[in-house]
């Protein structure tokens, strides 16, 4: 069965709009949590334009299952990860000018960057993940790199519709089924929906899925059943 992650991270977005104390991402990620969500995603920006280091130290602290914290490869986030111990780290590329995550990193051409970084969170007993495009020379990057995990970018399957999602599906498919051929562990995630997340049959052979916003919003709007139970289904 699929494992689902839940991104907290634009709860924490509406809280900084509103210029208040909520809604809550940590009360959000324990909701998720309730609803049977596998795991809980939040990405630390440079800019702390949403999660703050106070969202990821109570996480560290309040949360009964697994932190995912989202981090660029920089020196501030390694200090960061190594003092909060969550139980996984995943490697992401940040620019300060977009709204949210745009495209892989790029580990092939960062290798000797993103070396220490790896090995230095490995030690310290952190999971660590690269989000990377679906492509064999960044597979083999993240294996080179040490890193057990990459979280293949579902960015274009998700904005995609008719024969461009097929194509785009396959692609993420196929790298999928090579990655775990070299033995990484396949995760999937940015704008999965309810419906474009479903295992059945588009991500069954990835062992995990990241969903934000939508789940965020539908547990908000809907008494129904939780999105985080639909899900991983």
């Amino acid at each position: 069965m699929i494992r689902l992650g839940v991104n907290i991270d634009h709860v924490a977005t509406v809280r900084e709009a509103r210029g208040s104390a909520y809604p809550d991402p940590v009360r959000a990620a324990l909701l998720a949590a309730a609803a049977g969500a596998d795991g809980i995603t939040a990405h630390l920006r440079e800019d702390r334009r949403h999660i703050s280091d106070a969202d990821i130290d109570r996480l560290s602290r309040e949360l009964a299952i697994p932190l995912n914290l989202e981090m660029a490869a920089t020196d501030e986030m390694h200090i960061i990860a190594l003092n909060a111990k969550p139980h996984a780290a995943c490697i992401v590329p940040e620019k300060r000018e977009e709204v949210t995550t745009e495209g892989g990193l790029d580990a092939a051409r960062q290798h000797n960057h993103l070396s220490p970084i790896v090995r230095s969170l490995s030690a310290a007993g952190i999971r660590v993940s690269l989000f990377v495009e679906p492509a064999r020379q960044q597979l083999d990057a993240a294996r080179s790199l040490g890193a057990p995990v990459v979280e293949l970018h579902t960015g274009a399957y998700a904005n995609a519709e008719g024969d461009d999602q097929a194509r785009i599906l396959k692609r993420l498919r196929d790298a999928a089924s090579y990655g775990a051929s070299i033995g990484l562990e396949i995760h999937a995630g940015h704008g999965l929906t309810l419906t474009t997340s479903s295992p059945s049959p588009p991500f069954r052979k990835f062992a995990s899925s990241i969903s934000g916003t939508f789940s965020s919003a539908r547990r908000s709007s809907s008494a129904s059943k939780p999105p985080s139970a639909a899900c991983a289904r």
